[in-house]
C-alpha cells in the first residue's frame, strides 16, 4: 500500500518515522501502545521504519527521530519531532478532533 492510500485509509492517522537503534523511539512504543488502548478505532497508528523506506523519509524531509505526524483526512495537521509523554500526545491528537 502506498503511504497516500495509507495516510488517507483512515479518518485519524498517526505516523511514527522511527528507526530500531533510536533510545527514544524505544520509548515511544508503550506509548504508543496505551494510546490505541484509548483511542480505539478512533486512531490509526502506523510506524515506518526510516531505514528501510530512505526515500519516503527524504520525501516527506524527516530531519530527525521519532517524527510524528498526525493526518486528518489525509491532510496533515500536526508535525513534530522527539518523544512525549502519553497525556501530551492525546491532547494533541483530540485538540484536531
Amino acid at each position: 500500500m502506498k503511504y497516500n492510500d495509507i495516510v488517507k485509509s483512515h479518518p485519524t492517522v498517526l505516523v511514527d518515522f522511527y528507526a530500531d537503534w533510536c533510545g527514544p523511539c524505544k520509548m515511544m512504543a508503550p506509548v504508543f501502545k496505551e494510546l490505541k488502548t484509548i483511542m480505539g478505532e478512533g486512531l490509526k497508528i502506523v510506524k515506518i521504519n526510516t531505514e528501510k523506506n530512505q526515500q519516503l523519509s527524504a520525501k516527506i524531509n524527516i530531519r530527525s527521530i521519532p517524527t510524528m505526524i498526525l493526518y486528518k483526512n489525509g491532510k496533515i495537521v500536526w508535525q513534530q519531532p522527539g518523544a512525549m509523554p502519553l497525556q501530551a500526545l492525546k491532547d494533541k491528537i483530540n485538540s484536531f478532533a
